[in-house]
């Protein structure tokens, strides 16, 4: 497999997307020594080669469209139509991909990649003209948006009612696809543009996110869906009391981890098949679990760890009769059941690994029961379970500080008819009580709070603000103002960890612009870079925006992650932040918690706040791409974080298709970002 190089480099459509600061994309040219083995792919497939006429054929074609879009794009911008350029790009970026890393699987592909072209044409003819019949369009219609975090351009498709009226507030069903290796973004496309899907309900819009390819819809997969629910309420209205999560297979596993974490989002949702968790569905026996660390980070995505979550919204789930991934449904059957409730399962009679007939249908009646009843944006009860801050709300409640990362944290709460509030937590160190108005006004003058126990009256100044914060102080709550800060670094919702978290929002990853300590260093940090370009571009589709360490500016931080590669000698970012780490370098070694390091054999790897903001709310991360890597792409369920806050990488072991070197040691920071007490 050959490195990303300068085809797919020159245009990234993100650059034309972009109306704010310009980021220019730097190519890093690397070469490689032969003591790293390049490291193959498995998402997406090679496809097949093309003979020289049929590639000239598409890549000219492509040029001559990609040039047609750059020079209409100012006078598109001037049109203030900006918001319909990535309906155009979506097209030529899926052939532009497509050509650059080998996805065509068939010979129809070649007439797809001319086809998508051509429309890209279209539509941009369209614009020029202030017309974009596209937008008003019925039946299956395939749309753009550009995503915050890479700027890039990315696909959904919808499925309109002819007869919907759509002005008026109408139900979205969200539907999330199987696992389709060689469906990137030319074949969802076409399959968007030539299949109206499983669900066809009339009396909503349905919308299928790409998910970003094959992922089970984790990191920006799971952004995307979210983004592309975003892009749809923003052009069509929707009725968001009214969205409907459903999925089967790889979606299954979506809609699980995604109903899940985001409950107050959704009406209904109704996984179909797929899995739940990791340990079971691999069958993975306790002999052969993988380190400490990597177990804990399981918790991340195994959805039995939030199962009470799921109690505030109805929860249909499918399997077939014969169907493996029948799995899934009878763990969180389990998981129900320890809670005392029972999961509601329809089960296909005889099916394997698909939908019958009957039992669609009766799942679709059920589906569209609750829609017709909408959320309660309110409700007076909630059960809320979470492991991590990055999903730490759920309705009027918000969890903002843990006892302790990765477990079981719990809130109950209930709210009376007296305006009184009634909670028990459980690892819950903060947390945040939203008004059902504008306002705390909107309460009762004389709102009380009964938590664990301890009973709390909110006087004016309290009320005054639009949420209630609660804060525990030598195992006595309290409450605080919204500005009430103790100044000191914290673990918070969105500055949590773990490395993986960074892919979760805007980043900018950040080359060095000097050499390093030791050339050997040098040459894994060039690796690695690559590997981090190359991957993010295959499973995740889209170009990471790429800075050198001496172009990075103060809004560059404050809008984005940095994920920084070198050393303090290599990289000034890395040099600035060395006296604030929690790590140091010293002349010829690296300390760690106390332990040393040779620098020319070892580097490390950690997410950390941005301590060169004065008030920290993004992330740097240090020499690391996803942790996890191709040999964990053979199934969704093990495309899980692999490494935890921090990492000691021994470089003499060549990264490979399952980890960037030897781990010789790693941990994760306690709730103040502070090494953990062995």
């Amino acid at each position: 497999m050959k490195l990303l190089t300068g085809p797919s480099m020159r245009f990234p459509l993100s650059l034309i997307l972009t109306t704010s600061v310009i980021l220019i994309v730097v190519p890093v040219e690397v070469t490689l020594s032969d003591e790293i083995p390049i490291i193959e792919r498995r998402l997406p497939p090679e496809g097949m080669e093309l003979q020289d006429v049929d590639y000239e054929r598409i890549h000219t074609r492509l040029i001559d469209v990609e040039q047609q879009y750059r020079e209409a794009t100012p006078a598109v911008l001037q049109k203030s139509l900006k918001t319909f350029l990535p309906d155009v790009a979506i097209y030529i970026k899926s052939v532009r991909y497509a050509i650059d890393h080998g996805e065509f699987y068939t010979k129809k592909d070649i007439h797809l990649a001319l086809d998508q072209l051509q429309t890209a044409q279209n539509r941009l003819h369209d614009i020029l003209n202030n017309t974009h019949p596209w937008s008003t369009q019925r039946g299956r219609v395939v749309r753009g948006y550009q995503s915050t975090l890479d700027h890039s351009p990315q696909p959904y498709g919808l499925v309109i009612p002819e007869h919907l009226d759509l002005t008026q507030p109408v139900p979205l069903y969200v539907w999330l696809h199987g696992r389709a290796e060689k469906r990137p973004d030319l074949q969802f496309i076409h399959n968007r543009e030539t299949t109206t899907g499983t669900i066809n309900p009339e009396n909503a819009i349905v919308l299928h996110p790409f998910g970003r390819y094959c992922n089970a819809y984790k990191f920006a997969g799971e952004v995307d869906v979210l983004e592309s629910i975003q892009s749809v309420c923003e052009r069509y209205l929707i009725d968001t009391k009214r969205v409907i999560l459903w999925g089967f297979s790889m979606g299954g596993a979506g809609v699980w981890h995604l109903g899940a974490h985001h409950p107050d989002r959704w009406v209904a949702i109704s996984p179909g098949a797929g899995f739940s968790e990791t340990a079971r569905y691999q069958n993975i026996q306790p002999a052969d679990f993988p380190p400490r660390d990597e177990q804990t980070l399981w918790n991340l995505f195994d959805v039995p760890q939030y199962t009470r979550n799921l109690f505030n919204l109805p929860v249909v789930a499918y399997s077939g009769e014969q169907d493996k991934q029948i799995q899934a449904a009878r763990v969180m059957e389990e998981a129900f059941e320890m809670h005392g409730r029972k999961l509601t399962h329809l089960i296909g009679p005889g099916m394997g690994h698909r939908y019958h007939p009957d039992t669609l249908m009766e799942l679709s009646n059920r589906m569209d029961s609750y829609v017709r009843q909408e959320q309660d944006p309110y409700p007076e009860s909630i059960t809320f379970q979470t492991r991590t801050l990055r999903y730490p709300r759920n309705h009027w409640i918000e969890v903002t500080g843990l006892e302790e990362h990765w477990q079981d944290s719990r809130v109950d709460a209930t709210l009376d008819q007296s305006s009184r509030f009634i909670l028990r937590t459980q690892n819950i160190s903060e947390l945040r009580i939203r008004a059902p108005g504008e306002g705390m006004d909107s309460f009762k003058p004389r709102t009380s709070l009964s938590i664990d126990g301890q009973t709390l009256l909110p006087d004016s100044s309290h009320l005054a603000e639009p949420f209630l914060n609660l804060k525990k102080r030598r195992n006595k709550w309290e409450l605080a103002g919204s500005s009430d800060s103790e100044n000191t670094l914290q673990k918070v919702p969105g500055l949590q960890g773990p490395i993986d978290d960074v892919w979760m929002e805007p980043f900018i990853v950040v080359t060095p612009s000097g050499s390093g300590i030791n050339p050997s260093i040098d040459q894994w940090v060039r690796f690695e870079l690559n590997h981090l370009i190359e991957r993010w571009r295959l499973l995740f589709r889209g170009d990471v925006r790429i800075k050198r360490d001496i172009e990075i500016t103060q809004e560059d931080m404050n809008s984005n992650h940095l994920v920084l590669w070198g050393d303090p000698q290599s990289n000034c970012l890395i040099g600035r932040l060395s006296g604030l780490l929690p790590i140091r370098w010293e002349k010829n070694t690296l300390v760690v918690q106390n332990q040393n390091y040779n620098t020319q054999t070892h580097i490390p790897v950690m997410i950390y706040p941005n301590l060169l903001m004065k008030t920290p709310s993004r992330y740097v991360v240090l020499n690391s791409g996803m942790t996890f890597r191709e040999g964990h792409d053979r199934t969704n369920s093990l495309q899980n974080p692999k490494l935890p806050d921090w990492a000691i990488i021994d470089i003499t072991l060549p990264p490979d298709r399952l980890k960037p070197g030897r781990l010789v040691d790693s941990s994760f920071f306690d709730e103040s970002w502070k090494f953990k007490t062995p």
